[in-house]
């Protein structure tokens, strides 16, 4: 076997079609880190990890914001609409899926810390690392930018073939 001509067999889906749907909507440059997320958290920890929310438009984050402003809900964020990375496609939110059942976890998972050691080693942020507001089930790049400075780019119009704000 010739070991340097031997090209990386790397999956194109993950074992859920949900999730595969969800990460086609995000950023084009974190699509493939997340497939390879969910695939080594299924493979390397034999967890199946769903892709529970992904892109949310920044009306979407008005209305999830409201929550718990404006109703007896529970406030379920502290971020308004385009001061998400989600309102970006530069962040997601997973959850376990076990016995057809989504378990939302928390740092109390028995496997948070080899979750979160796998989702860094693709370059991914992690919202339990936050100061204020831990959010666990939270995964995100930033490239160098803040969400204010997102949010100016895209009011600005610079905005790739795509429809995603430019990042490079």
């Amino acid at each position: 076997m010739d070991y340097f001509n031997v090209i990386e067999n790397k999956k194109t889906e993950t074992w859920d079609s949900v999730t595969n749907s969800r990460i086609a909507l995000l950023h084009p440059r974190i699509r493939q880190h997340t497939l390879d997320f969910i695939n080594d958290a299924e493979s390397k920890l034999n967890l199946k990890l769903r892709v529970s929310d992904g892109y949310r438009s920044i009306e979407e984050q008005n209305k999830l914001y409201d929550k718990g402003r404006k109703n007896s809900d529970p406030i379920v964020t502290k971020v308004k609409g385009g001061y998400s990375f989600h309102n970006y496609g530069l962040a997601i939110d997973v959850v376990e899926i076990l016995d057809k059942k989504a378990i939302y976890f928390d740092n109390k998972h028995p496997k948070i810390k080899e979750i979160v050691e796998i989702a860094k080693s693709y370059g991914f942020l992690w919202g339990g690392d936050w100061v204020t507001f831990k959010d666990y089930p939270h995964f995100e790049f930033r490239y160098g930018f803040t969400a204010t400075q997102l949010l100016k780019k895209y009011n600005a119009g610079d905005i790739d073939d795509e429809g995603y704000v430019n990042i490079n």
